[in-house]
């Protein structure tokens, strides 16, 4: 089971944030191979959605085992968008990317109400964002020498 938690920049700890970074940094950069910067200025004005397991404290050292990005309109795209989403791998394929997803589109509608979501998706994970409403938008394009693609969930409200 795990606990989810929903902060803007602003209110983050430094254990809370650091804890994010680090499992971005694990999965993109060191287990995608992309040697790229993960810290941008758009963490700054986001909206960051993470996960513990039940019982776990990242102030006692623990760190977080998912988290996704939110950005406001005009920061990535026109619309508001959900990116950076990571997993730890050993809680991939327990729902919990799902779960996280549905958390973040709820955060994301609730900040930015009556607009729609894009997200840039690895082709790879398109099935996992169309099951979340979400539909392809255009061509597949490569990012960090990954394959991608930009997909859009209209408002539901």
């Amino acid at each position: 089971m795990y606990s989810f938690h929903t902060s803007s920049w602003s209110d983050l700890t430094r254990d809370q944030f650091h804890s994010i970074v680090r499992l971005r940094i694990s999965v993109f950069v060191v287990e995608q191979d992309c040697p790229y910067p993960e810290l941008d200025t758009k963490d700054l004005s986001s909206i960051h959605v993470y996960a513990l397991r039940i019982g776990e404290n990242i102030a006692l050292g623990d760190s977080a085992v998912a988290c996704v990005r939110i950005c406001a309109p005009g920061i990535s795209y026109p619309e508001p968008s959900i990116g950076r989403v990571a997993t730890r791998p050993d809680c991939r394929k327990t729902g919990l990317g799902i779960e996280i997803m549905k958390r973040a589109i709820d955060a994301c509608e609730s900040a930015y109400p009556g607009q729609g979501i894009r997200i840039s998706a690895q082709c790879y994970l398109e099935k996992f964002y169309s099951d979340l409403g979400f539909s392809s938008t255009g061509e597949t394009y490569l990012e960090d020498n990954i394959l991608h693609i930009q997909m859009f969930r209209p408002s539901s409200s």
